[in-house]
Formats: structure tokens, C-alpha cells, sequence
């Protein structure tokens, strides 16, 4: 049995998934086998004390190497909202912190639903409890979160006094739970383990801020975008900037790879794609390689198939592929992406496995992960699902994917 590495009082909650939840303060439980958990007494120094970006006593852990493109031992894997509803023991600390901004805000509660999973199943990433959305009331863009609904903003973005309103981020003093929660994650986890940060890209964040909520069609802003593109470039601009600068701010308190989401920009046709999606996410990838070259980062956006070169090309190390796309091909799609475009090296991948599979039995769990891993090869590849988990999805089927991934042997050329 593996034990958390710094036993700090923490809260025995659970993590998120597609939708919005919360969690509290409990003393964190060890890692021991699926589904069980054992408390451990509160023995560790504050949170806080030191800067941790990629710092350990010993090699990095495998994930991170595994994201650089090295030679690793086998393939790492772990889940798109693995924190979250598909976990009996989260969705029993909602009925104790019932919105999401408490379970993603109280710092001791975001950490327990971040460990959840990674206790339950052994995951090699611990992903952070949070949201794209967490750092918008640091910019001046209030908004709350209806369980039913999801996000809705207090005052949507219509025209430029609208902008007015919207300032630069300072995460220290706008997000300071996420930074207590990051310091603490890189304690309980351990070496072995990679901490992962993430942030939203501006144009998804854009369509919350002028539809003024989740939509389907995006009409407003698609109708902003033609009508009025130089308000949405400078929508757009002022977000780049302010979630560069939230990235830099979760890379210094402990992520140590951070995995950007375009969820959104999968509905846009190529030019626009070029023209208000990939620049930004351009401004956000280069500020973390100017400064932290050595943090992997990973590139995510849902029904992508069509614009898998053009992900590759913004430079990201990794292009996280969905189910759609196969395996072989996402891979070459990729190196080619990244060659046009003057970037070295074939880039790696993460992904790809349907979710839904994971409802099904054994045997077929089992198969379809081989295909995958089989088609990635040994090197470059983080093994994920294409999208988030499922919320229904059994907690022993997730743990048996994550016991195929961790006992799969490549073939050796």
C-alpha cells in the first residue's frame, strides 16, 4: 500500500468531472487498493513554504518524462475529470458542500477530490479540482454556477463598455485557494506522481463571457466574430494575457504540466480556428516556454479531427486526441502539423479511448485500450480518454482501464 508522502489535515472529499461540484476538510486517507480508504493523522509542515515548480529529490515523474518525448518504462495514464460525479465518496461530500465553487475553492476540499482518484486507482497525474472559469472574478467577470445549468455570468460581454469592466488578474490575490491547493497536492502525492495544472483558452472562455452561458450554437458570438471582430480580438487579447499569467501563476505553487482547453474551438471552421482561436492559444504556450521550458504542455479540444495539424502547430508538446480520430494517423497528423509549421520533433499524444467504453465489459475495456496503446507505440504517448469521464461510468471499470494501461508491455522492436 502506498501512502500519501505529507499527511497534512485535509478532507476526506471527492473531485469533479463534466459538471460543477465541491468539496472539505478532512484528514487525507492513505492510497491503498480500489474503493477503500484509511485516514492517516495530520503530521505535515504548512503548504506554502518553498516554490516547487519541477523540483524533486529525484528523477521526474513518469508522466512528465513520458510528455517530453523520452524513453520511459511504460505508458503513462490518467483521466479527463477523473476528480469528480463518477465517485460514490465525491458525490457524498456534495450533499456536505452542495455548490461547486465551495468544493473547487475551499483549498483542503479541492485537494481531497483531486487525491480521490488518484488513491482509488493509482493514476500517474493528479489533475487540480478546479474549473476554466475559477480565475474570471479576478478579472472583474463575476459569475455563479447553477447545478443544473452550469456557469452563468452576472454581467455578459455586449460591447466595449462591457470590456471596460474587465481588468488584469492577479492570481496570488484573485486565486490564492488554488495555490494552497497545488503546494499541497505536491506534497501528498509524492514524487512518483505528476501534479497537473490547467487552464482555459480564450476563445472557449470568450463564448461564457458574450453568450453569457454554456450554448449550443454560440450564435452571439459567432455573430460578434463577424460583425464586430475587433471587440472579440480584444475580448480575446485581454483573456490571453490574463490566463498566461494564471498558468505561470500554477506552474510557480507546483504543476508541473499544464494542459490548456479549447473545448469550444472544435465548432469553428478552419479560418476562424486561425484567426481567433489558435492565436491565443499561441500567447499562452509561448509565455510558459519563455520561462519554464522544462513544463510539458497539452492541448485539448473536444471534436478537433479536423484541426488536429493545426493544434500541433501552436507548438503544445502534446495534442490530446479524441475518440474520432485513430490512433496511427492522429500521431502522423501530428508530426506533420508540427513540421509545417517549423516546430522540431514528432510531438506526443494523449488519449484517445471513448469514454463509453468504459461501460462496457472487461474483455472489450481491455481490447480496445490495446488497440490504442499498440498504435501509439512506447514513446510520447499519455494514455487518457478522449473526453471527461463519464459521470454513471462504474468506478471498477475506470479501475480496470487504469490496470490495463500500468500492466500493457510494448513490444520491443
Amino acid at each position: 500500500m502506498k501512502l500519501s508522502s505529507a499527511v497534512v489535515g485535509l478532507v476526506a472529499l471527492l473531485a469533479s468531472s463534466s459538471n460543477y461540484n465541491e468539496v472539505s476538510a478532512f484528514a487525507p486517507a492513505a492510497r491503498g487498493s480500489f474503493g477503500t480508504s484509511t485516514k492517516l493523522a495530520s503530521t505535515t509542515s504548512p503548504a506554502g513554504e518553498t516554490t516547487m515548480s519541477g523540483a524533486s529529490d529525484t528523477k521526474d515523474p513518469l508522466l512528465i518524462r513520458a510528455a517530453r518525448g523520452e524513453d520511459v518504462e511504460r505508458t503513462p495514464v490518467w483521466m479527463m475529470r477523473q476528480a469528480g460525479r463518477h465517485i460514490a465518496e465525491y458525490r457524498d461530500l456534495c450533499k456536505k458542500y452542495p455548490t461547486f465553487r465551495q468544493r473547487s475553492e475551499i483549498p483542503e476540499v479541492a485537494v481531497e477530490v483531486s487525491l480521490q482518484p488518484w488513491r482509488n486507482y493509482d493514476t500517474d497525474g493528479c489533475i487540480l479540482f478546479s474549473d476554466i472559469l475559477t480565475p474570471f472574478p479576478g478579472m472583474g467577470c463575476e459569475f455563479t454556477i447553477d447545478e443544473k445549468v452550469g456557469p452563468l455570468m452576472a454581467e455578459p460581454i455586449a460591447n466595449w463598455d462591457d470590456l471596460k469592466k474587465m481588468h488584469a488578474i492577479d492570481p496570488e490575490a484573485a486565486t490564492p485557494f488554488v495555490a494552497e491547493a497545488l503546494e499541497t497536492l505536491r506534497k501528498e502525492v509524492g514524487p512518483e506522481t505528476a501534479v497537473l495544472g490547467f487552464v482555459g483558452c480564450p476563445y472557449t472562455l470568450a463564448t461564457y463571457l458574450v453568450e453569457g452561458q454554456t450554448s449550443r450554437t454560440y450564435l452571439k458570438t459567432k455573430t460578434m466574430m463577424l460583425n464586430e471582430p475587433k471587440l472579440l480580438h480584444a475580448i480575446l487579447s485581454k483573456l490571453a494575457e490574463n490566463i498566461a499569467q494564471y498558468a505561470l501563476f500554477q506552474i510557480a505553487h507546483g504543476a508541473q504540466l499544464i494542459q490548456i482547453f479549447d473545448s469550444w474551438a472544435g465548432e469553428l471552421s478552419p479560418y476562424d480556428y486561425d484567426t481567433f482561436a489558435a492565436p491565443y492559444q499561441t500567447v499562452i504556450l509561448d509565455a510558459i516556454k519563455a520561462k519554464h521550458p522544462e513544463i510539458p504542455t497539452v492541448i485539448y479540444i473536444k471534436h478537433s479531427g479536423a484541426l488536429i495539424e493545426r493544434m500541433a502547430g501552436t507548438g503544445a508538446d502534446i495534442v490530446s486526441l479524441d475518440w474520432t480520430v485513430d490512433m496511427a494517423e492522429g500521431r502522423e497528423r501530428v508530426a506533420n502539423g508540427r513540421k509545417a509549421a517549423g516546430h522540431a520533433g514528432r510531438g506526443g499524444v494523449q488519449g484517445n479511448l471513448d469514454p463509453v467504453i468504459l461501460f462496457a465489459d472487461h474483455a472489450a475495456i481491455k481490447e480496445r485500450t490495446e488497440q490504442i496503446l499498440e498504435k501509439a507505440g512506447p514513446t510520447g504517448h499519455v494514455m487518457n480518454l478522449g473526453h471527461g469521464i463519464e459521470a454513471s461510468t462504474p468506478e471498477e471499470n475506470a479501475h480496470f482501464f487504469i490496470e490495463t494501461v500500468r500492466n500493457y508491455k510494448h513490444k520491443k522492436e
